[in-house]
Order: C-alpha cells, then sequence, then structure tokens
C-alpha cells in the first residue's frame, strides 16, 4: 500500500514518516532515493509531505517504508523492469 505521510523526524539512519493516524515507520537511508544518500537532511526535511510505500515490518515489528519505489509527484507506483531468467542456465 502507498500513503501520503508527513516526516516527523530525520536522524542519521533514516527518517521517520507518519503515514496512518497515529502511526510512524521508518524510511531507512537506503530507501530515500535510487541514488546513494549522504544525508538524510539532502533529500528531505521534517514537515515534508511524502508518498511512501508500505515494505513490511522488521523482526521486531517495527514498520519498514520506501520513498524511492513510489513516485513523489504523482504517489504512484514506480514499475521496474523485471530480471529476465538467465538463458541456458541449468538448473
Amino acid at each position: 500500500m502507498i500513503y501520503e505521510g508527513t516526516v516527523v523526524k530525520c536522524v542519521d539512519f533514516g527518517a521517520f514518516v507518519n503515514f496512518f493516524g497515529a502511526r510512524d515507520g521508518l524510511v531507512h537511508i537506503s530507501q530515500l532515493a535510487p541514488k546513494k544518500v549522504a544525508k538524510v537532511t539532502d533529500v528531505i526535511k521534517e514537515g515534508d509531505k511524502v508518498f511512501v510505500k508500505l515494505m513490511g515490518f522488521d523482526e521486531r515489528g517495527k514498520v519498514r517504508l520506501s520513498m524511492k519505489v513510489v513516485d513523489q509527484e504523482t504517489g504512484k507506483e514506480i514499475e521496474r523492469e523485471e530480471k529476465k531468467p538467465e538463458e541456458g542456465k541449468a538448473e
């Protein structure tokens, strides 16, 4: 599912986004943008409205979110090219 949320806190390893009522989740720094991000605040800041995709939950039940798979202009998921299976590969 894709949600619109608000960045509530930026930390060295990512940003916490309030996306579902009182629910906050972490967008890890590796999930902020398609390219490598040096600092979280290079991409977003507290108070920004962003689109996030719910990616699941970590082993402790914490919410994992991604911004890099969502077009931040439209809120639509970015289609990825499917990897083609290697031809002639023995199984």
